[in-house]
């Protein structure tokens, strides 16, 4: 059996906007080691997260974010 994951371009959304995590932190109203944890994949974000750090960047969340399977 695959185990899913979910992969993320959060990391090269920011530094496309030369944003800091902590700078994406207060766009989207969350502590900057919660960015941390969801970019670095220890964290799946809620469906709200996720759409407002799409929303953050002018992106979808299809763009951020992919269902990866190991």
């Amino acid at each position: 059996m695959n185990k899913k994951g979910l992969k993320n371009q959060i990391k090269v959304y920011r530094a496309m906007k030369d944003w800091t995590q902590e700078d994406l932190a207060c766009q989207v109203g969350v502590t900057r080691k919660t960015i941390n944890t969801v970019e670095n994949g220890r964290f799946v974000p809620s469906t709200i997260l996720a759409i407002k750090i799409a929303q953050a960047f002018s992106a979808s969340v299809e763009d951020l974010f992919q269902i990866e399977e190991s």
